[in-house]
């Protein structure tokens, strides 16, 4: 099993690039788990409490979830992956069953700064953008699909986002086995990425087939 970690700055270029990697390789065998599935359930607290959460800090992640998790996929057992909805700021009472695979992505903005779990990624990936593309990003992802506000777009990335990207994320970069300029525009890392993945699949049946 080969676990990749992605990281990288709030509207990075993350996604994508974990999307154009899936469709280079076959879907079947890869598995993505997002931090954003994986952040602390606050339905206790009120909803204007829940608003003001900031989601570019490490304490606001459920990593000992995210880890055990992975050594669980790792064992060949299936898991439970929480649903997270930026709406609420909370969990859903539902969850997605998700199998092993021989490949397994995990996603977000953090993900480094967890020691553990940068421990158990064989690849670490940081995609690295520029403070205005990934700002731009930002605004309108937040709008459409979180529905805020642009002034409360720009009023959270001024209070927690950009000093949380320069205190907890950009110094994880030092980890990064491979650094990602440009996105999902970078083709030739995206390419990169998606052979030794290939690879890894490749080395895996053949190893099934010798094995009986």
């Amino acid at each position: 099993m080969l676990i990749i970690g992605i990281a990288g700055g709030t509207g990075s270029g993350k996604t994508t690039v974990v999307k154009k990697i899936i469709q280079q390789c076959r879907g079947n065998d890869v598995v993505v788990l997002p931090q954003d599935s994986y952040y602390k359930d606050n339905s206790h607290l009120p909803l204007e409490e829940r608003l003001e959460i900031n989601f570019d800090h490490p304490d606001s992640v459920e990593f000992d979830l995210l880890v055990k998790h992975i050594l669980e996929l790792k064992e060949g057992k299936s898991i439970e992956m929480p649903i997270y909805s930026y709406l609420t700021c909370s969990r859903s009472n539902e969850t997605i069953t998700i199998y092993p695979k021989n490949v397994i992505i995990v996603e977000g903005i953090l993900i480094f700064t967890h020691a553990p779990l940068r421990s158990l990624c064989d690849i670490k990936v940081f995609v690295d953008a520029e403070a205005d593309d990934r700002l731009i990003r930002v605004i309108k992802r937040d709008i459409v699909e979180r529905g805020r506000s642009v002034d409360k777009v720009l009023d959270r990335y001024l209070k927690t986002v950009k000093p949380s990207h320069l205190q907890f994320i950009e110094p994880t970069k030092r980890y990064a086995d491979i650094i990602v300029p440009q996105g999902g525009d970078n083709t030739v890392a995206i390419n990169i990425l998606s052979q030794i993945i290939e690879q890894k699949l490749k080395n895996s049946e053949h190893d099934t087939k010798h094995s009986y």
